[in-house]
């Protein structure tokens, strides 16, 4: 669908505008917008459902096939939100990032908050040998994060306030053996959205860069949880109480993964080699 891509758009929106108050610095504010990108993701969903209402009147669902969204569409309807549209997003064109944007502020005004919240597993075994899927991996997980979030970056500046949702990995925090293609992108994501935070620091815009551990839902289904595992709602309920606390920096889901990790950065390398996913 990379093709003819503002014809994608425009059939898949729902037009109308709710009325907006004016931002207060954080996520309470009353008749806010919210764009999910990722429409279909479990956590992106639970995170916009949960500040459907009074904190946010209008919800931008973007992914690709967006006309094929009418239950995650009815779902934030229900969750109080006044306006949900559907736009398509492909993550991995980047030459569409841009047009995105520019169509999501010209039909609701001002981005309030913006939840990134796309990407894929990969096969680890396969990315071994398969040089192509692997960079597949590293292209979405990576490089079309790292472009949308310049992209949303100066929109948000532009406006002099917003906040940015980014989902890191306590996979990408020490890189294993098991995941290491995955974890290699996250590392890299967790990295940058760690410098991009510092860049806007004193801009008005505040970025939330939220690290879980395995989580339970349908990237990992058929996968054998890991300790510490966490659900897309407990990710989300992680998420939305930082946000309304006016946070930025980073969040933990668990918690204690922090200070569990502050210990496995130590491990030996031999030891490390044979740790599980």
């Amino acid at each position: 669908m990379r093709h003819e891509f503002g014809t994608a758009v425009q059939k898949c929106h729902e037009w109308g505008r709710a009325g907006r108050r004016g931002w207060a610095g954080r996520v309470t504010v009353v008749g806010g917008t919210v764009l999910v990108l990722g429409g279909r993701s479990e956590i992106g969903l639970a995170v916009a459902e949960r500040l459907a209402g009074s904190e946010a009147s209008t919800v931008v669902l973007a992914a690709r096939r967006c006309g094929e969204l009418e239950v995650e569409r009815e779902r934030l309807r229900r969750a109080g939100a006044t306006t949900v549209d559907a736009v398509e997003f492909d993550a991995d064109d980047l030459s569409s990032h841009r047009t995105l944007i520019d169509d999501v502020t010209a039909r609701h005004g001002r981005i309030d908050t913006v939840v990134v919240a796309f990407g894929i597993l990969g096969d680890q075994a396969r990315a071994e040998t398969d040089a192509a899927h692997a960079a597949a991996v590293v292209h979405t997980d990576y490089v079309a994060q790292v472009h949308v979030l310049t992209e949303l970056a100066a929109t948000l500046r532009a406006q002099g306030e917003g906040t940015l949702v980014v989902y890191s990995s306590v996979a990408g925090v020490r890189v294993r053996r098991a995941n290491y293609v995955y974890g290699s992108a996250k590392a890299g994501l967790d990295g940058f959205a760690s410098g991009l935070a510092d860049a806007l620091h004193g801009s008005g815009v505040r970025l939330l860069l939220v690290r879980p551990g395995f989580v339970i839902g349908r990237m990992t289904e058929g996968m054998k949880p890991a300790p510490l595992s966490s659900t897309p709602e407990q990710v989300a309920d992680a998420t939305v109480a930082a946000l309304r606390k006016g946070r930025g920096g980073d969040v933990w889901v668990p918690g204690t993964l922090r200070a569990l990790f502050a210990v496995l950065r130590l491990l030996p390398r031999p030891i490390w080699r044979r740790m599980p996913r």
